[in-house]
């Protein structure tokens, strides 16, 4: 390849190269014949070789061998030769090259040019890559050129200050007046330079904060101008009139009214408005109302605003991109705390982002659901956190279990449903990770207050056993609670668990069995057990009394779906009696979410307590009990409707039976 072969060919054979070897050779033999004619001292073709060079660095070459060439051709009189000169300053030097400093002069003496062009390449450098020195030695040029009649030059002069002003803050002072005197310019691209100079200037300097404020109808004004201005093609951007200035003035109204009553006031009116005119539909809108948002959310705004700002945050979840649902939930994470009970109304919509197939949306509505638990929706949010904990990644099983923990110690409405809640989590995590190291202690602490829920708690925890005996955390507290309270287990006293056999305490602990005989009446004595390892662990619960309950007459009343359901009854008084309703499932797959619901006539008054659980396991493994208490003052004869709710492999299935005649009662 010849030295002289113009950029398009070089470009050309780099691309063809079939190996990164033969990519090597090209740009060696390229860069060699660079160097050579860099040495000549008439080289015509100086801008045509750095052109090549710049090309070679974007690919990642070493090219430092240009950058005297670059301060060579930023000297030059010539136009086309400062064009390329200047680029490359830009590409190879930066403010720790000593050659930066070299360029110091021909940057001053081009920023006075007649030329308008070359004055914007030496804006454009010094913004790019200007040192603290020379930011200092060309501050007084700038403001200059903010004052220039040129709105072009005005546009990059201002851009520059920026930079300028992010090397040496103390210049800030010196751009202050030019800045404001720059509002009122009609040229869109010199007030996007403005607005972005005072957001810079505002950010560094409290002294020059206070002196924009009074700005603040300008900026309310230049605003006006651009929501109620009809379609412009220069600046309209999908119907929004310049979208990027619109955000620029809001995020400087956003500083300017920040904990100041009076700069709120006079942009409330002007929020409120562009809230309401701005079309949602596209980018560009959503751009701006989400900008419109954060700056109401900052400010002192009126309470109806705020809550305008949240309904706008609403909408944004509902909306089919996710990024704009993932900034939305930020968002509303951020004011949970300040507007509560605005954010409440979109609690629906949140925890359906719970379903969200992409990670990070998902992650973000955990976060803003838990922030959302309250008393009052406790039951209600912890019910859907709970099925989201089921179905969540691993990734997010830990995060949804410590809130569901945190959540119910602060909010639990009773200590049943505390407990309840603790242990759901804890037969649904898979992982020891997954649960937090005091949670063990904990429930065990609440358990042991909780005295009138020990019988309770222990056929709950047996019953989980039976299904899962490999969730670590489970089995301690099941193993603790079932030492402390294994007789209650036992002589099943608890109205809403059916009394537990011996022999299926036993069988759960892994001991042998050994036959019980009862002492022959009249007396009634406690059942003797031959030493072994069951007779062991009946020293160890304290000698239990075994005698058999009588047992309770029932009557089957349905048998459907392999589900059987008894009814027997046990009379309180005169007009009281309690009627037990117990179901099995006989067939081979697991029901869930069972429920049992009663009617009798008008004239009896019904109570049904909480049933023992809503699971049954397949093959008759476990039981669910109701007890119903009837109070028949009247005396009427007894009929009973009962409806049967349940789902079954996915399907949910709902029956309804009568009961025309209720079973004698003991």
């Amino acid at each position: 390849m010849s030295p002289s072969v113009p950029l398009q060919e070089m470009i050309r054979a780099i691309r063809s190269a079939r190996t990164q070897c033969e990519e090597r050779g090209v740009i060696q033999r390229e860069c060699a014949a660079i160097r050579a004619q860099f040495r000549q001292a008439d080289n015509e073709g100086r801008s045509h070789n750095l052109a090549k060079l710049l090309y070679v660095h974007m690919l990642g070459y070493p090219a430092h061998f240009g950058q005297m060439e670059c301060v060579r051709m930023i000297a030059s009189p010539r136009y086309s030769e400062k064009r390329v000169g200047y680029l490359g300053a830009m590409m190879l030097l930066d403010e720790k090259q000593d050659a930066s400093l070299l360029i110091t002069n021909s940057i001053k003496n081009d920023l006075s040019h007649s030329s308008q062009f070359v004055q914007s390449l030496a804006l454009c450098t010094l913004a790019c890559m200007g040192s603290a020195e020379m930011c200092r030695d060309l501050a007084p040029e700038i403001d200059k050129l903010l004052r220039s009649a040129n709105s072009y030059i005005k546009k990059k002069a201002a851009l520059c200050a920026v930079h300028i002003v992010r090397k040496v803050n103390e210049l800030g002072e010196l751009f202050a007046p030019s800045a404001r005197s720059l509002l009122s310019e009609k040229n869109h691209g010199v007030l996007h330079g403005a607005v972005v100079l005072i957001t810079e200037l505002c950010e560094r300097s409290p002294e020059t904060l206070e002196r924009f404020r009074k700005s603040v109808l300008e900026l309310v004004h230049i605003m006006k101008g651009l929501v109620l201005s009809g379609y412009s093609p220069e600046h309209d951007v999908a119907g929004i009139s310049d979208p990027f200035l619109q955000v620029r003035i809001l995020r400087l109204l956003r500083i300017l009214g920040h904990n100041n009553e009076v700069a709120s006031d006079a942009m409330n009116d002007l929020l409120a408005q562009v809230a309401t005119n701005t079309d949602s539909t596209k980018t560009a809108g959503n751009a701006v109302l989400y900008e419109t948002v954060l700056t109401v959310l900052d400010i002192k705004s009126e309470s109806g605003l705020r809550v305008l700002a949240v309904n706008i945050l609403g909408r944004f979840l509902l909306n089919n991109d996710r990024n704009i649902r993932y900034i939305a939930m930020t968002s509303l994470q951020k004011i949970v705390g300040t507007d509560h009970i605005a954010v409440q109304r979109h609690r629906g919509t949140i925890v359906d982002c719970l379903k969200d197939p992409d990670a990070s949306v998902k992650r973000r509505a955990l976060e803003l659901s838990l922030a959302l638990v309250s008393a009052s929706n406790i039951r209600s949010m912890m019910k859907e956190l709970l099925n989201f904990l089921s179905t969540c990644p691993p990734e997010l099983k830990a995060k949804a279990a410590s809130g569901i923990f945190t959540a119910a110690e602060r909010y639990s409405p009773s200590q049943r449903w505390h407990i309840d809640t603790i242990l759901h989590v804890l037969t649904t995590v898979n992982a020891l990770g997954d649960v937090r190291d005091e949670t063990v202690p904990n429930l065990i602490q609440l358990i042991t207050t909780a005295s009138e829920l020990h019988c309770y708690t222990v056929h709950k925890l047996y019953r989980a056993l039976l299904l899962d005996i490999s969730q670590q955390p489970l089995v301690q507290v099941a193993c603790w609670c079932i030492g402390e309270y294994g007789d209650l287990l036992l002589k099943g006293d608890c109205q809403e668990i059916e009394p537990m056999q011996m022999s299926d305490l036993l069988d759960l602990l892994g001991g042998p069995i050994e036959t019980v005989k009862p002492n022959p009446p009249p007396v009634h004595t406690s059942n003797t057990i031959t030493s072994s390892p069951g007779g062991d662990l009946l020293d160890l619960l304290g000698g239990l009394d075994l005698m058999a309950p009588t047992p309770v007459p029932a009557l089957p009343v349905y048998e459907k779906n392999g589900i059987t359901l008894t009814l027997s009854c046990e009379k309180q008084s005169e007009t009281s009696l309690t009627v037990t309703l117990t179901a099995s499932n006989s067939g081979n797959s697991d029901i869930t979410t069972f429920t049992l619901q009663a009617a009798v006539p008008k004239s009896v008054k019904l109570l049904m307590k909480a049933p023992s659980g809503d699971f049954l396991p397949a093959c008759g493994k476990a039981k669910v009990t109701q007890v119903v208490v009837l109070n028949n003052p009247d005396k009427v004869n007894l009929k009973m409707r009962i409806r049967v709710s349940f789902i079954s492999q996915g399907v949910p299935f709902q029956d309804m039976v009568q009961v025309d005649s209720l079973p004698e009662c003991r």
